[in-house]
């Protein structure tokens, strides 16, 4: 399993909400191309992305700060949060990231996975952030009429490769992930399943290590020290 530490951007800052809240936003960093050298030096070979402002907006707003991170770092570098038209995506692979994670477009644009995937394969991998069974949308902020497992159907009919599956009532609170739900998903499908949301401790490492999914995103536990990010890449390997 690959560990894929995570970097929140939020007015060029690297930052963490509470279970997706906007309101309970809490700053890290104020640099976060050096948060990202120190996932390098830990032995990390992935890094996730997620640009908070455009997942509401819709906008590439800390643009700048992403690229900079992949030319620090030259990691493999994935990002979500506000990817809504071709143009962005075109924007971001032409930036040498390495992969763009569809969201709410996914849900809310019929045709535009297909088109993506048409153009970019495995360079487009689609979030799947669930709210009581059903897939949120715009930042959380919503949740649409489309079952999550339903959904990820669809996305494996259209050839979509990588699922990013976020459990939003574990995400950022510390209490553990929903292994239930990773155990599922990755008997059910065939593609990559990477874990996100909750991932809190060096428990979480080892038995999402043991279902044997894809990845594991490793965000909030990192900054607070719960978890050793060095020692959570050698665990999964």
């Amino acid at each position: 399993m690959l560990i894929y530490p995570a970097i929140d951007l939020y007015g060029g800052k690297a930052v963490r909400l509470y279970k997706g809240d906007y309101a309970q936003m809490t700053v890290y960093n104020d640099n976060p191309v050096a948060v990202a050298m120190d996932f390098a030096a830990a032995g990390a070979t992935r890094i996730h992305l997620v640009d908070l402002e455009g997942a509401k907006s819709g906008t590439t707003p800390n643009f700048e700060t992403v690229k900079a991170i992949k030319e620090a770092t030259g990691l493999f570098c994935e990002i979500g949060g506000g990817i809504r038209s071709m143009e962005t995506i075109d924007r971001y692979l032409s930036a040498g990231i390495d992969r763009v994670i569809l969201g709410t477009a996914a849900v809310t644009e019929k045709g535009f996975v297909e088109a993506a995937v048409a153009k970019y394969g495995e360079k487009i991998a689609v979030g799947i952030d669930i709210k009581d069974g059903f897939v949120a949308i715009k930042g959380w902020t919503e949740k649409s009429e489309e079952n999550a497992f339903d959904f990820t159907e669809k996305m494996q009919n259209i050839g979509v490769k990588t699922m990013i599956c976020t459990d939003i009532s574990r995400d950022g609170a510390m209490q553990g992930t929903n292994h239930g739900l990773y155990q599922e998903l990755s008997s059910r499908f065939q593609m990559d399943i990477i874990a996100s949301g909750g991932v809190s401790s060096m428990e979480d490492v080892e038995r999402l290590t043991a279902l044997n999914i894809h990845g594991a995103i490793v965000g909030k536990a990192y900054y607070t020290g719960a978890i050793d990010l060095k020692k959570a890449i050698e665990v999964a390997k």
